[in-house]
C-alpha cells in the first residue's frame, strides 16, 4: 500500500516532496524550491504526518532511498535526498539543470 502510494505520486516530469509541516528540513527544501518557477502541477508537497500508514511509508523510503527521514525529495523518479541535499544542489547550480531536464520549469 505505501509502495503503491509513493509510486502513484512520483512521476518522471514532476518534483515531489514527502514532508511533515513541523520539520525544519522540509521547510528548507520548500524554501529552496520556491526560488524556481514550476509549470502548474509539476511540484507537489505530500504531507505524510496525518497518515495512518506514515510509518510504513517511511519504511518504504528507507528501502527505496536509503533514508527514512523527511523530506524525501524526488526529482522525476530519482530521490535526491532531503533538505540539505536540495540546498546543496541549489548552491552548486545543479538543481536548475535537474529541474529543466525533466521539463518541470516554465
Amino acid at each position: 500500500m505505501a509502495q503503491q502510494f509513493v509510486q502513484e505520486k512520483v512521476k518522471g516530469d514532476r518534483v515531489v516532496l514527502f514532508i511533515k509541516p513541523s520539520c525544519p528540513y522540509c521547510v528548507m527544501a520548500k524554501d529552496v524550491l520556491s526560488k524556481y518557477k514550476f509549470k502548474p502541477g509539476h511540484l507537489e508537497y505530500v504531507d505524510i504526518s496525518g497518515r495512518k500508514d506514515m510509518s510504513s511509508l517511511q519504511d518504504y523510503f528507507l528501502e527505496l532511498t536509503g533514508g527514512r527521514t523527511v523530506p524525501r525529495v524526488f526529482i522525476g523518479e530519482e530521490c535526491v535526498g532531503g533538505g540539505s541535499d536540495v540546498s546543496e544542489l541549489h548552491s552548486s547550480g545543479k538543481l536548475e539543470g535537474m529541474l529543466q531536464s525533466i521539463g518541470a520549469l516554465q
